[in-house]
C-alpha cells in the first residue's frame, strides 16, 4: 500500500514520492487554531475524517508514530477547537501523539505533500511552533511541565495582576506515559498546588506493548462504569474527575473540555480513545477507507482489560499494524522499508533472548525485564510467551526497572535490563545509587548506542560517556557475534557458579552492537539466527574470566600506528588499516580492538611505545568525557623513566576520532560521519599529516 489519498474512491494509490492531495478540501484551509474554530458542524467531522486519511496515507509512505495519533484525532481537533492556543498551553506528553496538532497549527503541509515530510520533527518543538510549548521525547512529565506553567502564571497573578500570557494549561497525557514514576509525582503536585490545571489522560488500553501494573485494574473498572467505579486513583489523589466514554467523539470531546475551560482547580479527564483508529489488517484498501471515516470507537474486546494480553501476536514491523492493541501501530514502518532484514536492535536483542531462554529450565533467578518497547529490542511476543516468570514488562518505568533489578541481584537473581541508551538516561540516579553503590551483580544490555540519525530526543552518542564514567560499572562493547554472545554469558554468570574467580565484581553494561557490525558480518556470512543460537548450534565464544573479558586485543600486529576502534567504528578502523598498507607509501599499523571502554588496558598501551609513533582512537560517541581522551590522558601522564631501560621514554601522539558535544536532530549518519571526520579519507588524512609534521 502506498502514500496517496484517492479524491475519487478515499482509497490509497501512487507511489510513496506522490502528493498526498486527495478530498483535504477542509485540512487545507486550516493555517491555525482560529480556523478550527471558524468550521461548521459538519465541516468539524469532515476535518476529522481527512486527518485520519492524511496520517494513515503519511504512515504508509514515512512511518511514524501512528497508532497513538490516530486515536487522538477527535481529541486534538477538539481541545483546538474549544482552547486558545498558545495562550492556552497544551503540553503533550510523550508528545509523539502531537502530529494532529501540527497539522492544526499550521504544519499540515508536512504531512501533506511528500517533498515536505522531513520539515518537521516527530514530538513537539518551539523551534518550528509557537504553539509547541517543549521539546520532548521521553514520557510521564507533562504532568509537571504544565504544573510549573501554573505555578508561573499564578504566582505572577497575585503578585502583579500579571498572568505571564498564560491561561488555561493542559498536559495530555496517556499512551503509556501513565505508568511513569514522574506522572504520579506530577499528579501529587498537581493536587497540592491547586488552581487551573487540566489533565487529559488518553486511555487507549495500551502502553507501547502491553500495559502492566496494578493500576491498570481499576482503569479497566472505570471503563467498564462509565467513570463511576472506586477505586480511582485520580480521586485518591485529590483531584477532579470527569469521563469521556468515546474518545473518538468529537462532539462528546468538545463539551468535555467546554465543561472545564477555566476551571478554578486541578480536573483530570479521563479519554477513552482507538489506538490506531481507521488502521485495518491486510491488504484490503476499501475496507481500511471505510474505517477511516468511521470516528467512533470499536470494539477492541478488552474494555476490561481481560487477560491474556498476548493473544495480539502482532510483533513491531513483523505485521501490518492494525486498530487496537496493535504493538506495530506504536511506530508503523514506511511501506518502502517492508521485508528488509532486522535492524541491529531486532537482530541482535533476538540472539540475546535466545541465548538466555535455553538457560531458563536450569536457572530459576535468571530474569529479563524491559521496560516497555520490547518488540524494538528483539524481544518478541513469542519469546515473551515462553519466558513466562522469566520476563518481565514493568511499563514505561525505567528507574524502577534498574531499582527492581538490583533488587533481584541482592536476592541471588540474575538480572537483565534492556531498553534504549536514551532512555536509560532516565536512570541516571539509579545506576549509581542502586546499581553501582551497592555493587548489584545485573546486566544492562544498551540498545542504540553510538551515532544515528535519530531526532535529538533519541540519540545515543551519550552513553558511553554516561556508563563508563560510573565506578565500579564494566561496559563491554563487543564488535562480533561472537563476543556480543561470550560477554553476555560472562556478565550473567549467577553469583553461585563454580567459577566464581571469573565472575563480574559488579554490573556490566553491553553495548548492543549496530549497523556498521551487523553489515560486516552479514558481508562475510558471519551472521547467525536466533534458532541456531537456541539450539547451541552457533559457534560463540565461551565466557572467559574477567581478565579475559577486559583485555585489549591485538587484531593485526604492525608498526608506527596504531589504531584503536571502539565498538561500531571497528569496521571502519579495518578499512583504513587495509588502504594503508595499499598506499603508494604503505603503512602497516597495528589494529586493536579495546572490547571495552570502562578500564584502560595499560598493558597493551605500554607495548605500543617502543613501535609506534601515533596512537589513534575511534569512537561513535561524544569524544569530550568520552573513551579516547582517556587514552591521550594516560600517554600524556604516564612517562616511562628515562632509568628504566625496558620501557621507551617516548610517549606516542594520540589522536581522537569521535563526535563534538552537541545535539543533532535528523541528521543522515553519513553526514554526521563527514562532519567529525570519521571516514577513511579523513582518518588518513590526519595520520599522514600528523607522521610529516613529526619526522
Amino acid at each position: 500500500m502506498t502514500g496517496t489519498v484517492d479524491d475519487a474512491n478515499g482509497g490509497l494509490g501512487g507511489g510513496p514520492d506522490a502528493a498526498v492531495t486527495g478530498r483535504c478540501d477542509v485540512l487545507s484551509r486550516i493555517i491555525g487554531p482560529d480556523d478550527v474554530k471558524a468550521l461548521s458542524h459538519s465541516e468539524l467531522h469532515e476535518l476529522c475524517g481527512e486527518i485520519r486519511s492524511t496520517l494513515i496515507a503519511y504512515g504508509h509512505a514515512h512511518g511514524g508514530h501512528i497508532g497513538s495519533n490516530l486515536g487522538m484525532v477527535e481529541a486534538t481537533v477538539a481541545l483546538h477547537r474549544v482552547f486558545d492556543s498558545p495562550y492556552d498551553r497544551i503540553v503533550f506528553d510523550v508528545s509523539h501523539q502531537s502530529y494532529v496538532h501540527k497539522m492544526l497549527t499550521g504544519r499540515a503541509q508536512a504531512y501533506l505533500n511528500p517533498s515536505r515530510f522531513d520539515e518537521v520533527t516527530g514530538f513537539t518543538n518551539p523551534d518550528e511552533s509557537v504553539h509547541d510549548q517543549f521539546v520532548l521525547g521521553h514520557t510521564g512529565t507533562s504532568i509537571s511541565l504544565a504544573c510549573g506553567l501554573a505555578k508561573t502564571r499564578d504566582m505572577r497573578a497575585a503578585a502583579n495582576h500579571d498572568d505571564a500570557g498564560i491561561g488555561n494549561v493542559i498536559a495530555v497525557i496517556g499512551d503509556g506515559s501513565l505508568s511513569s514514576g514522574i506522572a504520579f509525582e506530577g499528579l501529587n503536585n498537581a493536587a497540592e498546588q491547586g488552581g487551573n490545571l487540566i489533565i487529559v489522560f488518553n486511555d487507549n488500553e495500551m502502553s507501547i506493548a502491553g500495559d502492566f501494573g496494578g493500576m491498570y485494574g481499576p482503569l479497566a473498572r472505570l471503563r467498564e462504569s462509565n467513570g463511576t467505579a472506586q477505586p480511582n486513583i485520580f480521586n485518591a489523589f485529590g483531584l477532579d474527575y470527569r469521563y469521556v466514554a468515546d474518545g473518538n467523539d468529537v462532539d462528546a470531546l468538545v463539551a468535555a473540555f467546554e465543561e472545564v475551560k477555566g476551571i478554578d482547580h486541578p480536573v483530570v479527564v479521563h479519554i477513552h480513545t482507538l489506538k490506531g483508529a481507521g488502521l485495518e489488517s491486510g491488504d484490503d484498501t476499501s475496507r481500511e477507507v471505510a474505517h477511516a471515516t468511521d470516528t467512533g470507537v470499536n470494539e477492541t474486546g478488552n474494555l476490561a482489560h481481560v487477560e491474556p494480553w498476548h493473544s495480539d501476536h502482532c510483533n513491531l514491523s513483523d505485521h501490518d499494524p492494525h486498530e487496537g492493541q496493535c504493538e506495530a501501530s506504536h511506530w508503523q514502518t514506511p511501506d518502502r522499508a517492508i521485508g528488509r532484514p532486522d535492524d541491529p536492535r531486532k537482530h541482535y536483542g533476538k540472539l540475546a533472548m535466545a541465548a538466555l531462554e535455553r538457560r531458563f529450565p536450569t536457572e530459576p533467578g535468571l530474569v529479563v525485564i524491559s521496560p516497555a518497547t520490547p518488540g524494538s529490542n528483539g524481544i518478541t511476543h513469542e519469546f515473551r510467551e515462553r519466558a513466562g516468570a522469566h520476563y518481565v514488562d514493568t511499563g514505561i518505568t525505567e528507574a524502577h526497572a534498574v531499582t527492581f533489578a538490583a533488587g533481584i541481584a541482592k536476592a541471588g537473581g540474575t538480572p537483565v535490563v534492556a531498553t534504549t541508551a536514551s532512555f536509560f538516561q532516565r536512570a541516571y540516579d539509579q545506576f549509581f545509587q542502586e546499581m553501582s553503590l551497592n555493587r548489584s551483580r545485573m546486566t544492562v544490555l544498551d540498545f542504540l548506542g553510538g551515532l544515528s540519525g535519530s531526532d535529538n530526543t533519541h540519540s545515543g552518542a551519550y552513553d558511553v560517556t554516561i556508563f563508563a564514567n560510573i565506578p565500579g560499572v564494566t561496559m563491554l562493547v563487543p564488535t562480533s557475534t561472537r563476543d556480543y554472545l561470550a560477554d553476555l554469558a560472562w556478565a550473567t554468570m549467577p553469583a553461585d557458579t563454580t567459577r566464581a574467580e571469573g565472575t563480574p565484581e559488579g554490573p556490566v553494561v553491553i553495548r548492543v552492537p549496530g549497523q556498521a557490525i551487523l553489515d560486516r558480518e552479514r558481508a562475510l556470512g558471519r551472521a547467525v539466527t536466533p534458532e541456531e543460537v537456541l539450539r547451541g548450534e552457533s559457534a560463540t565464544a565461551e565466557a572467559g574470566d574477567a581478565a579475559q573479558m577486559l583485555r585489549y586485543r591485538i587484531d593485526h600486529q604492525g608498526a608506527d600506528v596504531a589504531i584503536i576502534a571502539l565498538g561500531n567504528t571497528y569496521p571502519l578502523a579495518e578499512a583504513v588499516v587495509d588502504t594503508l598498507s595499499y598506499a603508494d607509501t604503505p603503512i602497516d599499523a597495528t589494529l586493536i580492538d579495546p572490547r571495552q571502554c570502562s578500564s584502560l588496558d595499560t598493558v597493551t598501551m605500554e607495548s605500543l611505545r617502543a613501535d609506534h609513533r601515533l596512537v589513534v582512537t575511534l569512537e561513535d560517541g561524544q569524544l569530550e568525557g568520552g573513551w579516547g581522551e582517556k587514552v591521550t590522558a594516560y600517554y600524556a601522564n604516564h612517562h616511562a623513566p628515562q632509568s628504566d631501560p625496558a620501557r621507551d621514554p617516548r610517549s606516542p601522539r594520540v589522536l581522537n576520532f569521535g563526535a563534538d558535544k552537541e545535539f543533532t536532530d535528523r541528521i543522515p549518519l553519513a553526514e554526521l560521519n563527514e562532519r567529525y571526520g570519521l571516514t577513511v579519507g579523513s582518518i588518513i588524512a590526519r595520520i599522514r599529516e600528523e607522521l610529516t609534521a613529526r619526522s
